[in-house]
């Protein structure tokens, strides 16, 4: 028994000692993964000369004239970027929640097999669909035109967020949809009245994990594009920066105009997103 109570007292006091060196690699990890959009953000507000001066710190006068002028060149691709994005992320969220609602609640022939082609989908690797999905939109006529970008960025998402779809609406209880249909309510009355509202996290969950998709994906806009007023931010930013690569200071600031609608946008749905992943509501954990 004492030496029970021995080993149980070292463990209580070895805690706060291993407590402060978990959160002093955390924060050793969260700067290091900051410090780049620091130098970013500092550089962005000086001109050539005051960032060959002194690359760490800021410099005064600040430029900001490197914004205006960023944002020229920047907006087009911004906007083109939004315009996909949003398409994309309505189109994800109405398939992916109609289908996982029913795969989740309604009992059919070859709803298992339809859910595990579904699974299956997930193991294929979408550059093995890169050359077929290219032909198959050139012999479409669809090249350079919105509707190439947003067919792969919705078949890639609605695939993820059906399968996270089914698993949150199986976790809500069965005794809410039955309580609904002996109240009289139809089908489509329980997908938008509960169904749907309920989903909030994990429709914030998909919605964020499209928009990333959509933001950072450069490969297929750039092989499917070559209007350069269809280009999106992710591409744009390789013609902005051979525009402006003897400038560090626009440069650096049209790249920081690009990340912050994204940053801006997880600041808003982060609590969603959290809770989808966890499988609650917001606030419930």
């Amino acid at each position: 028994m004492t030496i029970a109570s021995g080993t149980l007292n070292r463990t209580i006091r070895n805690r706060p000692t291993r407590q402060l060196g978990v959160k002093s690699a955390l924060v050793a990890l969260i700067v290091a993964s900051l410090l780049p959009y620091l130098l970013m953000v500092i550089t962005s507000f000086k001109t050539n000369e005051q960032f060959a001066r002194n690359f760490w710190n800021f410099e005064f006068p600040l430029q900001f004239d490197n914004y205006s002028r960023a944002w020229v060149q920047v907006a087009p691709y911004l906007m083109n970027t939004i315009y996909v994005a949003i398409a994309s992320i309505l189109l994800v969220l109405v398939v992916s929640s109609l289908a996982g609602f029913i795969i989740a609640r309604y009992r059919f022939r070859g709803r298992g097999a339809i859910y595990g082609l579904v699974l299956l989908l997930m193991m294929i690797p979408g550059i093995a669909n890169l050359i077929p999905l290219f032909v198959m939109m050139r012999d479409l006529g669809l090249l350079n035109t919105y509707i190439v970008l947003v067919i792969p960025y919705v078949t890639g998402g609605v695939v993820l967020g059906t399968i996270l779809m089914r698993n949150f609406v199986e976790g809500i209880p069965q005794a809410i949809f039955d309580a609904a249909r002996v109240d009289g309510a139809s089908d489509l009355r329980i997908y938008f009245s509960i169904m749907l509202p309920l989903s909030l996290p994990v429709l914030g969950t998909i919605s964020l994990m499209t928009v990333t998709t959509v933001w950072n994906d450069f490969f297929w806009p750039l092989l499917v594009l070559s209007d350069d007023s269809l280009r999106t931010v992710s591409v744009g930013l390789q013609f902005f920066q051979g525009q402006n690569a003897t400038e560090v200071g626009p440069l650096m600031a049209g790249y920081l105009i690009a990340s912050l609608p994204l940053v801006i946008l997880f600041a808003f749905l982060s609590k969603y997103f959290l809770a989808g992943v966890q499988g609650g509501m917001p606030g419930s954990h």
